[in-house]
């Protein structure tokens, strides 16, 4: 586990920070309630605001709300066949980096032993597994949109911000004969996504080139093969290793051709392993995407 130098300075060093792990939840949590307290209580109004007007976790989008609420509802009709989920402001603490490669560093984490969103697709897995463990037999199909929180830098480029909204897509069932199911939602989730884009042209946007990237590991070639045979008539697919311990074998990647000439990666999904870890049922797949409904208003509208 990775630290920070100031985790471990001052009075007590690591000695102290691990009793502060070791101690109950609620214990934990009434100590640093208390704590917050007393710092808010230190706070003038002036502080709040000047930290409203300095700090990038905070403050308003960098889009108009209606124009972002048009767009998410052109992409929410393309995915049709998902069921669309609102999902609330904070998950479990450590639902990405209990399933995945991912520092708790690049995660708000609250005092209540929860986290703000940083990732809507890692909250659409544990509801898929809370279904698939009542219902293993029913395949679970949902769409959300969301605003995410992620800690990491962000790219100094406009539209690019620690908070932004994001339109997921998550799919999760029992496997089925040569790796049918997940062949099946592979394709759905890169053609939903398609159809959102085709949805946004009639709001104004302008979309050029879209080639789908799909990467897969030498253990996933033949599966990656099926998928691309099925998306090669609507639209051009190129292959490419997958190098990523993030994805279970396969991921895809929609970088569009932007009016200004870059291009932008607009989307991203991939099959993982999330579900299968949750309810400890190797059987299950799930494979999730998503899209940045910030960045497609800022770069790609009128």
């Amino acid at each position: 586990m990775t630290t920070r130098d100031w985790t471990t300075a001052g009075a007590g060093g690591e000695a102290a920070l691990q009793a502060l792990a070791d101690l109950p939840g609620s214990v934990l949590t009434s100590f640093l309630l208390g704590l917050a307290e007393r710092r808010a209580r230190a706070r003038e109004p002036a502080d709040v605001l000047r930290q409203w007007e300095s700090d990038t976790f905070t403050g308003l989008a960098a889009v108009d709300l209606r124009r972002l609420l048009r767009a998410e509802l052109r992409l929410l009709a393309a995915a049709s066949a998902f069921e669309a989920v609102e999902l609330g402001p904070l998950a479990p603490l450590a639902t990405c980096a209990s399933v995945g490669p991912v520092s708790q560093n690049n995660i708000v984490t609250t005092m209540r032993g929860t986290e703000v969103v940083s990732d809507s697709t890692n909250v659409l897995a544990l509801e898929c597994a809370r279904r698939l463990r009542r219902d293993p037999d029913r395949p679970v199909r949902l769409a959300t949109c969301q605003r995410v929180v992620r800690a990491q830098e962000v790219p100094r480029r406009p539209g690019y911000a620690h908070h932004f909204k994001l339109f997921a897509l998550a799919t999760a069932g029992r496997e089925t004969r040569d790796h049918g199911f997940l062949v099946g939602a592979f394709v759905e989730h890169v053609r939903t996504l398609l159809a959102g884009f085709d949805e946004l042209t009639q709001e104004g946007y302008t979309f050029g080139r879209r080639p789908i990237r799909l990467l897969a590991t030498d253990a996933r070639a033949a599966v990656a093969d099926r998928i691309a045979e099925q998306l090669s008539p609507v639209v051009e697919v190129v292959r490419e290793p997958l190098d990523h311990p993030y994805y279970a074998g396969l991921r895809f990647t929609i970088e569009v051709l932007a009016p200004d000439g870059s291009v932008v990666p607009i989307a991203d999904g991939g099959a993982f392993d999330w579900v299968a870890r949750l309810t400890a049922n190797r059987r299950l797949v799930f494979v999730a995407s998503g899209l940045g409904t910030q960045l497609v208003v800022l770069l790609f509208g009128r």
